[in-house]
């Protein structure tokens, strides 16, 4: 019981619930995703192109090593992100290939804006998302809910629409108990 309640905690979102700010979470979460996942796969288009003009420039040992770990991170988490399922791990890579995008910028042309841009969004994004979860529409939010139906509150499972299954499982439960 308590490792799945500790569990729960590890999926359970860390923001506030409400029904507007919960959608337009889910939409920022799925459009990062989808937009991500490109980026990863123009990398594995060339690989070794990639890994001359980004990694070892850096000074980086294991340069295609390196290139094919940013790649796949940025096709697999993506989409795990943009689905809202295993989040908080997902943009913690993502977060990372971020930061060093942000580095190789930096030491390329300083701290120009323009070049810093998009790999900074990105960035704050997914450390926003590895902070603070998915939302409550996740997959995230439903595992939380399985592992412990007490670890999101009734105004967070009224939002996502679970209070009439989870008080049909109680009724179950209860009608079990006494049979």
């Amino acid at each position: 019981m308590q490792l799945t309640s500790n569990a729960a905690k590890l999926f359970r979102p860390n923001i506030s619930a409400n029904t507007l700010s919960q959608a337009t979470l889910a939409i920022l979460r799925v459009t990062l995703g989808v937009m991500m996942v490109h980026n990863g796969f123009d990398k594995l288009a060339d690989i070794e192109s990639f890994a001359r003009a980004y990694v070892e420039y850096l000074g980086l040992p294991f340069p295609i090593f390196l290139s094919y770990v940013a790649a796949y991170t940025e096709v697999i988490a993506a989409p795990l992100v943009a689905m809202g399922l295993f989040t908080r791990f997902a943009s913690l890579g993502l977060f990372g290939t971020m930061c060093v995008a942000m580095y190789h910028h930096i030491s390329v042309a300083g701290l120009s804006l323009p070049y810093l841009e998009l790999s900074a969004i990105y960035a704050a994004s997914f450390f926003y998302f590895l902070v603070n979860g998915a939302g409550l529409y996740s997959f995230d939010a439903l595992i939380a809910n399985a592992l412990d139906s007490a670890s999101l509150t009734l105004k967070e499972k009224r939002i996502m629409r679970l209070e009439n299954s989870f008080e049909a499982s109680e009724a179950v439960k209860d009608e079990n108990a006494v049979v």
